[in-house]
């Protein structure tokens, strides 16, 4: 399975992964550049790294990964995301979307397609996203599931 992930992160990155990773790091360097972005910088160059080699690895939310709740930052990272939504988010997510169908339509790029959805939807919201690999993010997931039907289970 390595060597598949390889062989996708490798065509991903000459077929248009590395284009679309520097779109990310443009992105990244427009928000560093206001001093006020710099949260939303951190997050255009986690997802821009995310970008050049995604196979292997998966965007979850910093809640989703602890297990805890939102917390305090909850409110103002969801201030932050609109705010971000609104001059870059929806065209990173509009991009993406494009390259996705794209891809679909030749039937060997659905791979492809589906890590520019993947894309899509952490380019709507990056604050508080982080990138692990996909086994950690399945095990958090199945943790996260786990304490949920436990928690049902003594209502």
């Amino acid at each position: 399975m390595d060597a598949l992930r390889f062989a996708g992160n490798v065509l991903w990155f000459l077929l248009g992964g590395l284009i679309a990773g520097l779109m990310w790091y443009l992105a990244g360097l427009i928000a560093a550049v206001t001093i006020v972005g710099l949260p939303w910088a951190f997050a255009c160059f986690r997802l821009g790294n995310y970008t050049f080699f995604p196979f292997g690895r998966e965007v979850i939310s910093k809640r989703e990964l602890s297990g805890e709740g939102q917390g305090a930052m909850a409110p103002l990272r969801l201030i932050g995301n609109i705010i971000w939504f609104v001059p870059i988010g929806f065209s990173l997510m509009v991009v993406h979307i494009l390259a996705a169908i794209a891809c679909f339509i030749t039937i060997i790029g659905i791979p492809f397609g589906y890590a520019h959805l993947k894309l899509a939807q952490a380019s709507v919201f990056p604050l508080g996203k982080r990138i692990v690999a996909t086994d950690v993010a399945n095990l958090a997931r199945e943790r996260n599931a786990a304490s949920v039907l436990a928690a049902l289970r003594w209502r």
